[in-house]
């Protein structure tokens, strides 16, 4: 560069993002598995406790739900629950329940409903039969930093390393989700 050149000054570095959604009432989540006695409240509870250290539990309605009937009223299974204990959370207060229509459409529906495999996102969408939903239903893996196949093993027929390996599968999706949420909010 020659002394009557001007000296190039260094860009100004991007604004933040803004958040492309205001929420005016509590953020709706909803956590979807088959019987909803595994993935799904394991999820709801994990989420749930990252949303609340973060100090947003005023901000977010949390739920679960599973595609079949065979388990509600039931608590979590006692392997997912054993698994969430020897880390410290809490699963014996939840109940499977399944999943409705309401829980997608209508005033109540939920504005993020996350499905835990394939065959979930199926049931979920044939709810939907006239795609209304639009984007609200999505795999919660995709949100996964190592997203493998996209989907979270069903643990119930497998052994103990199935529900630690869904633990930490759940752990570091639910950080991510909440880091996506806090971004499109601006929480």
């Amino acid at each position: 560069m020659s002394p009557s050149s001007p000296a190039r000054v260094a860009p100004l570095p991007a604004p933040p993002p803004r958040p492309t959604l205001v929420a005016t009432r509590p953020i709706r989540v909803l956590f979807v598995c088959l019987g909803n006695i595994c993935r799904s409240p394991l999820a709801e509870a994990v989420f749930r406790q990252k949303v609340e250290e973060a100090g947003l539990a005023d901000r977010f309605e949390i739920d679960s739900a599973g595609t079949g009937h065979w388990h509600v009223g039931e608590p979590p299974d006692v392997r997912m629950r054993a698994t969430a204990a020897r880390r410290g959370l809490d699963l014996s207060g939840l109940r499977a329940r399944q999943l409705r229509r309401g829980d997608l459409a209508g005033d109540l529906a939920y504005d993020h409903v996350f499905v835990m495999d394939k065959a979930n996102l199926n049931d979920a969408l044939y709810l939907d039969p006239h795609g209304d939903h639009g984007t609200r239903v999505r795999l919660f893996r995709e949100f996964d930093p190592e997203p493998d196949d996209y989907q979270v093993p069903d643990p119930y027929y497998g052994g103990p390393d199935g529900f630690d390996r869904v633990y930490d599968i759940v752990e570091r999706t639910a950080e991510a989700v909440l880091q996506r949420m806090r971004e499109v909010y601006g929480l």
